[in-house]
């Protein structure tokens, strides 16, 4: 790569941020060494330090990109806001669910607590909206209740089921394939039964 490529928008940084987004879903968090992002991005193992002065720099950009996905699925799920909060939580809750299954490498590295609890990384500011929406929603559909608590009860249940369903287990405990059934019960756990429920 030449010098003046590694000048253009989208140059060496941005390239190093995509193989690792590339390498990470599909050979796991672990395969994220700088040494191995450098060769498939085509540079010398050094060669990333000039842009990702630590190798959890490198993560932490990496794992942000997982963030942006995972809000943009989020956002096309939730739609444009003329569902019901209820409803528009079953489509967040899907979309979370889908991404951490669909994506299980970037979702592991995403909530890593030593790239989240590095202040300077500041990735943490980049999973903050998302709970922000999820807040906000809570707040609509349990006028009633600490919109905060009940948003963070909520996303730690999405959470534990994503992990457990990506491990198997879950599936192994209920014999079912389909987490639908379990979402609508967290759902249903958290913001009281549904309509017809």
């Amino acid at each position: 790569m030449t010098v003046a490529e590694d000048r253009e928008p989208g140059g060496l940084r941005a390239r190093l941020v995509e193989v690792g987004v590339d390498l990470v879903n599909r050979e796991g968090a672990g395969a994220l060494t700088l040494r191995e992002i450098a060769r498939r991005a085509g540079v010398s193992h050094g060669a990333p330090r000039r842009h990702f002065p630590t190798h959890r720099d490198l993560l932490s950009a990496i794992a942000r990109r997982g963030f942006e996905t995972l809000g943009e699925r989020v956002s096309e799920a939730v739609g444009d806001g003329t569902a019901s909060p209820r409803e528009q939580i079953t489509a967040l809750g899907r979309a979370y669910l889908r991404f951490a299954l669909d994506h299980p490498g970037m979702f592991e590295l995403m909530f890593r607590h030593d790239l989240l609890a590095s202040g300077h990384l500041r990735l943490r500011d980049t999973s903050l909206p998302l709970f922000g929406v999820l807040v906000q929603l809570a707040g609509r559909a349990r006028p009633d209740a600490d919109a905060r608590a009940v948003a963070g009860a909520l996303w730690a249940n999405l959470h534990g089921m994503a992990q457990l369903w990506s491990w198997g287990s879950l599936q192994l405990a209920t014999g079912s394939e389909d987490f639908g059934p379990l979402l609508h019960m967290a759902v249903d756990a958290h913001l009281g039964p549904g309509p017809g429920r």
